[in-house]
């Protein structure tokens, strides 16, 4: 039961005050008279009506706390509502080649790309996510799946050198629609995450584009490298040394592959703006929500107004006619 006007139930506040004065009265009125023995009262039967004395001003009190209630409107509720949540299948497809170690992101382009992924990931408890990963060749390191603790663990344990160095892109990206082509969910997309250009692989990648679209899949692209030049470490005889690389990679092919697919192309150049992307993709790509409610408000207030005027009859039946010849 809720009430629409609850604001009149503190009216109860005011029973209180007249409680407490009733007994107040009650005390200061009692008499007394001196007999010399009361064996002979004790033994006469007591009469109802000093039983109903006092229940007068208790069916009064029933009165205001029944209209109190009448005045909130009470009323009963029958509520009922369903939803049903529609996940969105998403491959990310992340490039680990030699180059992804440039430390133009902290603490380099790898490791920026697999933290801010893993939190996008976390972000989205209703989607199935995998993961391919690519460098001269591809392999599927998680398939979709909605057991993310699991996903965000293998994402920790990608590193340089899982497989020969290179870029294929175009192979990476056929690797993910691979996964997700058999899928019957309506929404598919694959978020491939670059820094460079496809000079390896069997598959061009935009003929990658062409059957991602026909699958109906968008493909969202990511460029990442800042503008400029950025030290790669390499290792060498005597250790880690660092050479300078500039930082160009094929953009043409990356928005390409986006527009084909109805996607987009981001470029990343620090982490900052690699976190605002997956922010922005995640916004572009919210999980279907459908949601049905139905209430009805029944007004309950009647009964209580009832119950008050039959308190009142009894309060005016027994106070001027039951004890009128008391008050005599």
């Amino acid at each position: 039961m809720t009430f629409a006007n609850p604001e009149y139930l503190f009216l109860l506040l005011l029973l209180l005050p007249i409680v407490g004065w009733y007994i107040y009265e009650l005390r200061k009125s009692d008499a007394s008279v001196q007999v010399s023995d009361t064996r002979v009262l004790a033994a006469q039967p007591k009469s109802i009506r000093i039983w109903l004395l006092h229940v007068p001003f208790v069916l009064r009190i029933a009165v205001i706390t029944l209209i109190s209630i009448a005045l909130a409107r009470p009323q009963l509720t029958n509520k009922w509502s369903s939803q049903s949540t529609e996940g969105i299948d998403i491959m990310m497809a992340l490039d680990i080649s030699g180059t992804m170690l440039a430390e133009d992101l902290r603490p380099n382009r790898l490791e920026a790309a697999k933290k801010v992924a893993s939190d996008f990931v976390i972000a989205r408890p209703n989607d199935q996510i995998g993961l391919v990963v690519f460098a001269g060749e591809s392999f599927t390191q998680c398939p979709l799946t909605t057991d993310h603790a699991v996903l965000v663990n293998l994402f920790k344990s990608v590193e340089y050198g899982m497989v020969e160095d290179g870029t294929a892109i175009g192979l990476g990206l056929a690797n993910a629609v691979n996964r997700m082509k058999d899928s019957e969910t309506k929404s598919k997309v694959i978020i491939l995450l670059t820094d460079g250009s496809n000079n390896r692989g069997d598959i061009d990648p935009q003929t990658a584009a062409e059957i991602a679209k026909t699958y109906g899949i968008r493909v969202y692209t990511i460029g990442v490298g800042s503008y400029g030049q950025a030290r790669v470490p390499v290792q060498t005889p005597i250790g880690k040394q660092y050479i300078t690389m500039d930082n160009e990679f094929d953009e043409t092919t990356l928005r390409s592959i986006a527009e084909t697919t109805g996607g987009q192309y981001f470029r990343a150049k620090d982490n900052t703006s690699l976190k605002a992307i997956y922010d922005q993709i995640d916004q572009m790509e919210k999980t279907k929500l459908r949601v049905r409610e139905f209430s009805k408000h029944t007004e309950n207030f009647m009964p209580f107004l009832y119950a008050a005027l039959i308190c009142l009859l009894l309060e005016l039946i027994i106070r001027y006619f039951v004890l009128r010849t008391i008050s005599n």
